[in-house]
């Protein structure tokens, strides 16, 4: 019998590394650690590459983190740049798109959204918007949140009244809408306001968020005056209450940076092992919001400094720097920082940590916001832990579940069937994993089948993809909304692709479907239920219940989708722009679908093969007389 291969060593991973060694440049640039599988282990980026990657063979001076990484590394991988400070960049992008186990990684994956003035129409919206910017538009921001943008954007309205409906909203009014009754439009739509003075509205509102409140509201004082001195009574109390909002919206933030235009105050704290950064937004002067960052993989061996450094990188990743960045802990390379935003802006990026007055004071404000965001995050941890070593006890688990999935179906007698499945662990629920199924195989009102079908499209791809079950994507626990039935077409599923250890539980409601009495089946055991007031029951009723909602919108997704449908999107070669000119021509897809050839032809647009390709498949096998015949 041939010996069994040697486990693998920390020699291999420096053999790897050390053999790589006299291929490296001595040019800056961006390298990377990769396992056996070619996923990133580490990224990290060097003035010197050879120089940077040489300190990784020097074992004993490493930490036990890095030590841990050279013990797993099996290939080496790099990109040369023209400065360090783009190697700089292309780390943090690597780093959050790559995710690697031994980064520091900003795990942040909502789009920021912006404040957005259109310049490609005549009378200008103003609304919110996430994603990539395009031509025609003014943007302002970021904001921290969609509440932040929000709250913007009704001051705006109340002290500007820009319009906020869309483009077809307002080609389609004849009647000034309900925001013009409580003083929050000028009806442009119905031409309440000239073209001329809503382009001055359009200004003022752009001073307003480029920070020019103090001559706008002067302005407004003046003509007020001047209204009030030509009796002009109606457009001197509009000016009075374009004021009072105006000083509303100066007075409610809690934090402001006086003589500061665009900056951010970025504070971080440390405890149990773990880190959060606090980010202020101020742009015009005025405050954004803020927003907690958790960081994951934030080892105990580096210091604050060093995490703040690896923050700010992957931060302006992806959003654009302002060119003041006030912080709490100064990073060891901030010079090199300062220098790739600034290279990233196209101007000037400053990183300060104030000392005294009142930018010091906003930075300490931030790292108030930043202690309390973390413990609150400990507490809950405290408690979730708590609750998952309860779901333990409760199903016989030999250890609390790390990853937890929820399965529901959900449809109208067999119509836009829809399963799901929802994630949940220690840090809550894991929406990225969510994934929901439309069912293909089974018919009708078939609960059992649905559910065998999702089990099996489910951990079939998953022992298709990782046998070994070497990610963290296979399930501790297995809930199941429904009752003995649900959870034996779940148990034949599993059986027959081999899949015996993972516990599955089906959570039945109780009497007249009451909360509070559900019963839990498991296999080989009898049904329980637990006391009423039991927080573990709370906690299972709210991955239930998540599972439910998911489910009902993703039902309700496809049941719309399903009625938007046209039978003329089933014949082939027609597009949208032919189906257009189809509906507008005969009314309906009835209209097309009982028109005779002579007739498709004479719609504008549909020429002959397309007409005759039409009536083929509204009527396949049909006679057609020749063109100019008596038929």
């Amino acid at each position: 019998m041939p010996d069994a291969p040697e486990p693998p060593q920390i020699t291999d991973g420096l053999a790897v590394i050390e053999a790589a060694l006299p291929n490296l440049p001595l040019a800056p640039g961006v390298y990377r650690m990769l396992d056996a599988k070619g996923d990133a282990l580490y990224v990290g980026k060097a003035r010197s590459l050879r120089k940077r990657v040489t300190s990784y063979t020097q074992v004993a001076r490493l930490s036990e983190r890095l030590r841990r990484m050279v013990f797993e590394t099996r290939s080496l991988e790099i990109v040369t740049t023209g400065s360090e400070a783009e190697a700089l960049l292309l780390e943090a992008n690597f780093i959050k798109r790559l995710r690697p186990r031994f980064n520091i990684v900003l795990r942040d994956d909502k789009s920021y959204p912006w404040l957005v003035i259109t310049d490609d129409h005549p009378y200008p919206q103003i609304a919110k918007h996430r994603g990539e910017r395009r031509k025609g538009a003014s943007y302002y921001g970021p904001f921290a949140s969609a509440w932040a943008v929000n709250q913007t954007i009704t001051a705006l309205q109340r002290v500007f009244l820009l319009r906020s409906c869309r483009d077809t909203v307002f080609d389609s009014r004849t009647r000034p809408c309900l925001l013009f009754q409580i003083k929050r439009c000028s009806a442009p739509c119905v031409e309440r306001v000239s073209l001329d003075d809503y382009a001055a509205l359009v200004r003022e509102a752009k001073e307003f968020l480029s920070g020019g409140t103090p001559s706008i509201q002067k302005r407004l004082a003046a003509e007020m005056e001047q209204a009030a001195e030509q009796l002009e009574f109606e457009r001197a109390a509009a000016l009075r209450d374009r004021i009072r909002g105006l000083t509303h919206v100066q007075g409610k933030d809690r934090v402001n940076l006086e003589g500061v235009g665009d900056a951010d105050v970025v504070a971080l704290h440390q405890a149990a092992g773990q880190s959060c950064v606090q980010v202020f937004f101020f742009r015009g002067g005025r405050n954004n919001g803020n927003r907690p960052y958790f960081l994951s993989h934030a080892k105990q061996d580096q210091t604050a400094e060093e995490v703040m450094g690896t923050f700010l990188a992957q931060l302006y990743d992806d959003l654009p720097p302002p060119p003041l960045v006030l912080l709490s802990h100064e990073p060891p390379e901030a010079g090199l920082i300062a220098e790739a935003l600034s290279l990233k802006a196209h101007r000037k990026v400053e990183l300060h940590r104030p000392q005294r007055g009142e930018k010091r004071e906003a930075v300490e404000h931030a790292a108030t916001n930043a202690r309390e965001a973390l413990e609150r995050r400990l507490a809950e941890g405290t408690a979730q832990a708590q609750l998952l070593d309860g779901v333990a006890a409760m199903f016989g688990l030999p250890a609390p579940p790390e990853r937890i999935e929820v399965y529901d179906n959900s449809h109208i007698q067999g119509t836009n069937p829809y399963g799901v499945m929802i994630v949940a662990g220690p840090g809550g629920f894991t929406k990225q994993a969510y994934r929901k199924f439309s069912i293909k195989s089974a018919q009708g009102n078939d609960d059992f089948a649905m559910m065998r079908e999702v089990f099996e499209r489910r951990f079939g791809r998953a022992l298709r993809e990782d046998p070994g079950r070497e990610s963290d994507a296979w399930p501790d626990l297995v809930l199941i909304d429904g009752g003995a039935g649900q959870l034996s077409a779940a148990q034949s599923v599993m059986a027959e692709l081999g899949v015996e250890d993972v516990p599955l539980v089906a959570v039945a409601k109780g009497p007249d479907r009451d909360a509070g009495r559900e019963w839990f089946h498991m296999a080989g055991r009898e049904p329980v239920q637990l006391p009423p007031r039991d927080p573990v029951l709370y906690y299972l009723q709210r991955l239930r219940d998540e599972a439910h909602r998911f489910a009902i919108s993703a039902h309700r997704a496809g049941r719309s989708k399903a009625l938007t449908k046209s039978e003329l999107d089933e014949i082939p070669g027609i597009g949208t722009a032919l189906k257009r000119k189809l509906l507008n021509h005969f009314g309906s897809a009835r209209g097309v679908r009982q028109a005779g050839l002579a007739d498709l032809e004479a719609c504008p647009g549909i020429g002959p093969a397309v007409a005759r390709r039409i009536h083929e498949h509204f009527h396949p096998g049909a006679a057609v007389a020749p063109r100019g015949g008596t038929g």
